[in-house]
């Protein structure tokens, strides 16, 4: 798994994309399309919402090619992109009225069920579920900083808070996820 700001993109190829090459521009998509979906379905964690958002985003990435300055990489531009379409939607009034009616267990174990990719060994699924059962800003902030390398700086700015709010959201997510994901020791009996 590459992080999206890191992938390498030819300048000739990005150059020939800007201008609107068709040829360019798929094979652009194909370079980062997988690393983009990726994050964004890892920050909301429901496919089906993540390939909207994934199409939104690719559609405002292309819309703006034009006007892409070539200051950082263009994994990075199409990462704010997407880490902005996410952060919309999981503040957006209709997310939180809609979590409002899910049923008591939040539908974690349909949303678990749709994010067990076929092929994945034991201790992925067991990171899927991990991942899944955090609320939407926990899981975001956890891709944000552990995958995409955001720091709490960035995570603030982003999410309009303070950067103590990002550390205490990664540090109970972590508490969470170590009482999900570490096998539970049992005391020696003191019966022999």
């Amino acid at each position: 798994m590459s992080r999206l700001a890191t992938i390498a993109v030819c300048p000739e190829l990005l150059v020939r994309a800007c201008g609107g090459e068709g040829a360019a521009r798929q094979a652009l998509y194909a370079q980062l399309a997988p690393a983009t979906l990726n994050l964004i379905r890892r920050m909301v964690g429901q496919r089906a919402l993540a390939e909207d958002l994934f199409q939104d985003t690719m559609m405002i990435f292309y819309e703006r090619l034009a006007q892409y300055r070539h200051e950082a990489p263009v994994g990075a531009w199409l990462r704010q992109i997407a880490v902005s379409r996410c952060l919309m939607y999981l503040r957006s009034p209709w997310k939180r009225a809609r979590l409002c009616l899910e049923p008591v267990d939040g539908g974690v174990a349909a949303e678990v069920a749709a994010l067990v990719t076929p092929g994945y060994g034991g201790e992925l699924i067991d990171l899927e579920r991990a991942l899944a059962s955090l609320a939407p800003t926990a899981r975001a902030i956890v891709w944000m900083y552990e995958v995409e390398g955001y720091s709490h700086q960035e995570i603030a700015v982003a999410f309009g808070r303070s950067v103590s709010f990002s550390k205490s959201q990664l540090a109970r997510a972590h508490a969470r996820l170590r009482l999900l994901l570490e096998p539970e020791v049992q005391p020696p009996s003191c019966l022999i």
